[in-house]
């Protein structure tokens, strides 16, 4: 057996929510026609790669956009509540650019602290929880590959912490585009290299993609 095993962390496809509303962990959010179409790509890219494991957060958006994968090698679907979206306390409002929000007396004390941050699960229990699935899928997939489709924030926390960023950030600044591939490649039980690859890119709306100028009233933190 190969002692190297490439686990890929997918963010789930574009979800249906006309309204804006930073969704987090909410049930009954699942992905657009759009989102399908990204889901379906993702499944070509990876059609003719070594995947023995696909497991994917609890959440309809992730099992949606993880279903054609596992399909696509004849496997089954697994679920590991450790890929869920970030916590959030503006779940379920809407909470974006250009809307007002930053200004809300109300919203002050949940924004005191971005470094932890204080309106949010803490990025170190991301870490530690994402770390958890990463390594559960290595074994499971060791020599072969994993597929793992999970959520933006918590993608892009276990990249940041992988590659030794600090995991305060702008979140503008991800590179954890919609239906993009994170993929780690163990040697044995080491992380040796992290890789990054979009590609249903050309069918994400250009102000989504990572590094995009925000645009009023089409930036709403949705959850992810």
């Amino acid at each position: 057996m190969s002692d190297i095993t490439v686990v890929h962390l997918v963010r789930h496809g574009e979800v249906a929510n006309p309204d804006g509303i930073l969704y987090g962990r909410l049930a009954g959010y699942h992905l657009s026609d759009l989102g399908r179409r990204m889901a379906d790509r993702v499944a070509e890219h990876l059609a003719t790669r070594d995947v023995t494991h696909v497991v994917a957060s609890p959440l309809e958006r992730a099992q949606e956009t993880a279903t054609p994968i596992a399909k696509a090698h004849g496997l089954d679907l697994a679920t590991d509540a450790r890929l869920i979206e970030a916590d959030n306390v503006f779940q379920g409002k809407t909470f974006g650019v250009g809307d007002g929000a930053l200004k809300r007396p109300e919203n002050w004390k949940h924004l005191v602290n971005p470094f932890k941050p204080s309106w949010g699960e803490p990025y170190v229990d991301q870490v530690v929880r994402m770390m958890g699935a990463l390594d559960a899928a290595k074994d499971a997939a060791r020599g072969h590959e994993a597929v793992l489709v999970s959520h933006q924030l918590p993608i892009w926390i276990v990249r940041s912490y992988v590659e030794r960023r600090r995991l305060w950030h702008d979140p503008r600044r991800r590179q954890c585009t919609l239906a993009s591939l994170t993929t780690f490649t163990y040697q044995g039980d080491k992380i040796v290299s992290v890789g990054y690859s979009e590609p249903a890119r050309d069918l994400v709306p250009p102000h989504l993609l990572a590094g995009a100028k925000p645009v009023k009233g089409k930036d709403k933190a949705f959850g992810a």
